[in-house]
């Protein structure tokens, strides 16, 4: 690997693969549930899907440390040796590749694949790329007929950020500092409400004016300051807040939010950062209320990572969004 490789290179065809303790599920780890184009299954219903997004373009426009486009097979490889507590089918539709600048033309696509998965499967993990990814999952989402709809008609779809940044910004072309702003802008001209809550703002890295545009759209949000373990209660509160607000939810996860010795691998790495045990039992308890959707983890950038413990968080971290998402369906099917 060169030291700064193009952001629009193509990643090599990603292999599930690993350690094999026996064929039973009792052994069952991520490569061996995956099923991929290349294996002829996964084409049925339910379940999880597993698609990837190889983009440093948004991260390049927002003037942030590149690297985020080696993000999606750097997630599959932390993945891969962890063990699966669920026979739920997991699908890898492989990776949407940016080409060169077009940024725009690569999240079209991404919405079109997000659309046609959020329509077959229970849950769908988009792995970036930069911010920008989240952008193209709520263009998948609005272009489903699960979760889209115009106006008012359309299933609530709320958008829970876990984030050291609101990403509101109003720019000339869009970034990865923007995706939040734009889907704003998109439920507005579509008669929709906006409901987007975000989880670890850091005050010093967003700007009087990034405040000001949160207000304005009625943004709810917690600093990281006050996203501690003594303060978990509070925490879980406003995201259910927002969970009774809405019929599904898009939870997006950017790396950033976790303290820099916990996630070093990341564009902009945390000064103060979100304790990874509040950063897990919120996805714990969004995966559990059972409207858990769409998800997008973002920002990885492995060339900036330390003992792969960035790639290896965020692993762990949609391995529980996996599970607890697996339980509350064998819940609701129970009932």
């Amino acid at each position: 690997m060169t030291s700064d490789p193009s952001p629009a290179a193509a990643p090599a065809s990603f292999a599930w693969s690993g350690r094999t303790d026996g064929p039973g599920p009792e052994h069952r780890r991520w490569h061996q549930a995956v099923c991929t184009a290349e294996t002829g299954a996964g084409d049925g219903r339910g379940g999880v899907t597993l698609i990837g997004f190889a983009s440093d373009e948004g991260v390049r426009r927002n003037h942030g440390r590149p690297g985020a486009v080696e993000g999606p097979d750097a997630l599959r490889r932390a993945l891969a040796p962890l063990a699966v507590h669920t026979e739920l089918p997991i699908v890898d539709t492989g990776t949407v590749t940016v080409d060169g600048p077009d940024l725009e033309g690569g999240q079209d696509r991404l919405g079109d694949r997000v659309a046609e998965a959020v329509d077959q499967h229970d849950l769908v993990v988009v792995l970036g790329g930069g911010h920008e990814t989240a952008w193209g999952s709520y263009l998948g989402r609005r272009r489903s007929t699960r979760l889209g709809g115009a106006g008012q008609r359309g299933r609530r779809v709320g958008v829970l950020n876990l984030d050291a940044h609101f990403d509101l910004r109003t720019a000339a072309a869009p970034s990865s500092g923007t995706p939040f702003r734009q889907m704003a802008d998109a439920d507005r001209a579509d008669g929709r409400d906006f409901r987007y809550t975000v989880l670890g703002i850091s005050e010093p890295s967003n700007t009087r004016a990034l405040f000001d545009a949160a207000a304005e759209l009625d943004v709810r949000y917690l600093t990281d300051e006050q996203c501690t373990p003594t303060n978990l209660t509070a925490v879980l509160a406003a995201v259910d807040a927002l969970l009774a607000d809405v019929d599904a939810l898009h939870l997006s996860i950017d790396l950033d939010v976790l303290p820099a010795a916990v996630a070093p691998g990341v564009s902009a790495p945390a000064g103060y950062g979100v304790p990874l045990e509040v950063v897990h039992a919120v996805c714990r308890h969004v995966a559990a209320s059972g409207k858990l959707a769409l998800v997008d983890v973002v920002e990885l950038a492995p060339r900036l990572d330390v003992d792969q413990r960035t790639a290896r968080t965020g692993a762990r971290l949609i391995t529980t969004l996996v599970h607890e998402a697996a339980a509350a369906a064998r819940a609701d099917g129970g009932r």
